[in-house]
């Protein structure tokens, strides 16, 4: 099996109630994004906080 490329795109279903789906659209909307863009915005940031805490947790010990 060829090697994936690190940047390429996953696709992968999601299932989102509409309470929530219509909340990170307003959001989404707010910041000028589409709505994956705004979920990809949010996980990234996400994942980039925890690398940060797990950081400090570790320098801690």
């Amino acid at each position: 099996m060829p090697e994936e490329k690190k940047d390429a795109k996953k696709q992968i279903p999601l299932r989102l109630s509409a309470t929530l789906y219509n909340e990170l659209m307003r959001w989404a909307e707010d910041d000028f994004r589409s709505v994956n863009g705004q979920i990809e915005y949010l996980l990234t940031e996400c994942v980039k906080w925890r690398k940060k805490s797990k950081k400090h947790k570790n320098a801690d010990e």
